[in-house]
């Protein structure tokens, strides 16, 4: 039961320190320097694929390399998690912050209740789309929360993270191409694009506070 558990809590480990080691020695060296900043970015918050991955694509990074190079971040997180969910709630740094990410995943499947709906699909949806706050790490959680199985949630996971990842890099790399090829039509592009998701987070933060009003009116 012990040697489980030690494999369990190394294996991830080992897999993506040796999946960074593997790009180092496969890259040459003008891409590793490009990448690796953009990987430990995308380590730490705030950051997130939505920005860490156009930023690669103006850097000069092909699409496949930036999409898989994030999503084998996320998918070595969403393994850990799965595997050691409650052992490491147990363990008091490591459990202090799987509590605070696990209170973000209870947000969410709150706020995204289709998720529970759709369940194997909703967990695959959710890490898709970006300018969610999602992840490996809250996707995991989010799972775990709608009583997927461990495996079913990393392979949800894995999923949402590959897709997602790989169509924001070529939908990036497609507007870069047409801000080369053309200056104007590009800037109208990304002004039209920055104006949806303006609009998007207005009707969001509005349905927002007509659901609290909503509810403050139920409890009168």
């Amino acid at each position: 039961m012990i040697y489980k558990t030690i494999f369990k809590l190394t294996f991830p480990v080992a897999l993506g320190v040796g999946g960074v080691i593997a790009l180092y020695l496969y890259l040459d060296e003008s891409t590793w320097m490009k990448l690796w900043p953009l990987m430990t970015a995308y380590f730490f918050p705030p950051l997130g694929k939505e920005s860490v991955i156009p930023a690669g694509i103006a850097m000069g990074l092909h699409p496949a390399l930036i999409a898989l190079s994030i999503a084998f971040m996320d998918m070595v997180a969403s393994l850990f998690v799965v595997w050691n969910y409650d052992f490491i709630k147990k363990i008091p740094f490591l459990g202090k912050y799987v509590e605070k990410i696990e209170s973000l995943g209870k947000r969410g499947s709150k706020r995204y209740r289709w998720v529970r709906a759709l369940g194997f699909i909703g967990v695959i949806l959710f890490v898709m789309i970006p300018f969610q706050g999602s992840g490996g790490v809250v996707g995991s959680i989010l799972g775990r929360l709608i009583g997927l199985r461990a495996c079913a949630t990393w392979l949800a996971v894995s999923s949402g993270a590959i897709l997602g990842c790989m169509l924001l890099a070529y939908f990036a790399n497609f507007i870069k191409m047409i801000v080369v090829k053309n200056l104007m039509l590009g800037i109208f592009v990304v002004v039209l694009m920055v104006l949806i998701f303006l609009l998007y987070k207005v009707a969001k933060e509005t349905f927002k506070g007509g659901d609290l009003l909503r509810s403050k009116a139920r409890e009168r």
